[in-house]
């Protein structure tokens, strides 16, 4: 029988994906100074934010599609504020990198990610470490603020106790990321637009900020279904299909024979630790013991320690010679009797000290 769970935790996987490796090419595009040349990737950033905080407070607020959650200001303060301040980084940093880095570069760069995932994981408290994982690890070729984002992410949606979807997600992430933003924006991109001629086509920015809300959507979505280091284990695949078409679609990223062996050493890696992982995750969800298997069990030891059998002296003396060696064979002792304590004696056990033979 089919486990819908399953195949809808794949087809979110699937869906991450592709949307993840449109945005990349698609960003890629519209900063690099060959195509559409719009050099200003905190801008880029700040567009797409706005515009996904926009769209979940309209879903929230107006149409009321969800129901806010009642957040407690402590919440808000160690997740929210620490979980946008990173994604802010690392969209400014990782759009930052296509204008200098070929895309296929830089997803070969990102074979780190599930290492320094891992590494945020532990810091964290929701992995432990362990020797045959940091060895493994030594196979990985790195962004800390994507894997602390990712991590912090998943303390927010499993860990806190909140039921957060997408949407709410949304609500409470993307406009913090946007005032986060708004600081470097001012201070670098601010001054180089006021002197620049930067082109401005609606329809390209609208679209691209359609599919950056569309990958934000899917992002919380899987996360909260399955964890931090999935979605990074599962954009291994994204990795080289991006790796792939990006040298169809950019004839500049070129990759060498050396390129593509180091890669796949990475690769080894990064599928001995979801090997490791998945291995983990089969072990902690096997069935605990039931509770009728336990007091089956425990039955079934108190009922040995009741098979004690202690014939009454005075029932033996009135017997006198009659019973001679009776006292050697009625006495019908548990030979494991001794390990057990007097305490574990039944019920059943008590009214055979005390029953006569």
């Amino acid at each position: 029988m089919i486990n819908k769970t399953l195949v809808l935790t794949y087809l979110y996987l699937l869906i991450y994906i592709l949307l993840s490796s449109g945005v990349i090419l698609y960003n890629k595009w519209v900063l690099s100074p060959k195509y559409f040349n719009f050099p200003l990737p905190i801008t880029l950033t700040m567009i797409h934010m706005g515009f996904s905080g926009a769209v979940a407070f309209l879903l929230v607020r107006v149409f009321k599609v969800v129901t806010p959650v009642k957040m407690s200001f402590e919440i808000y303060a160690t997740c929210v504020i620490p979980i946008s301040a990173f994604f802010a980084s690392s969209l400014w940093f990782g759009n930052t990198a296509y204008l200098h880095i070929s895309v296929a570069f830089i997803q070969m760069l990102k074979a780190l990610m599930p290492v320094a995932t891992f590494v945020m994981a532990v810091v964290c408290g929701t992995d432990k470490p362990r020797c045959d994982v940091f060895l493994n690890m030594l196979l990985v070729t790195g962004i800390f603020a994507e894997a602390l984002r990712l991590v912090l992410t998943q303390v927010l949606l499993q860990k806190k106790g909140l039921t957060l979807n997408p949407i709410t997600s949304l609500y409470y992430i993307a406009p913090c990321s946007f005032v986060f933003l708004f600081v470097p924006w001012y201070l670098l991109e601010k001054p180089e637009m006021q002197v620049s001629q930067i082109q401005f086509n609606l329809w390209i920015f609208f679209s691209n900020a359609l599919c950056a809300l569309a990958l934000n959507f899917s992002i919380f979505l899987v996360i909260g279904r399955t964890g931090a280091v999935t979605i990074r284990v599962a954009g291994v695949l994204k990795d080289w299909i991006l790796i792939a078409l990006s040298t169809v679609i950019f004839p500049e990223s070129t990759i060498t024979g050396l390129n593509i062996i180091g890669y796949a050493i990475a690769l080894c890696g990064v599928v001995m630790y979801n090997y490791i992982k998945v291995k983990d995750v089969r072990a902690s969800q096997q069935p605990a013991e039931s509770l009728p298997e336990r007091i089956t069990k425990d039955w079934k030891l108190e009922k040995k320690s009741s098979d004690i059998f202690v014939p009454n002296n005075s029932s033996d003396s009135s017997r006198g010679g009659s019973g001679g060696n009776g006292a050697a064979s009625d006495l019908n002792v548990d030979v494991e009797a001794p390990l057990l304590s007097t305490s574990r004696l039944s019920h059943i056990g008590r009214t055979h000290l005390i029953r006569d033979p």
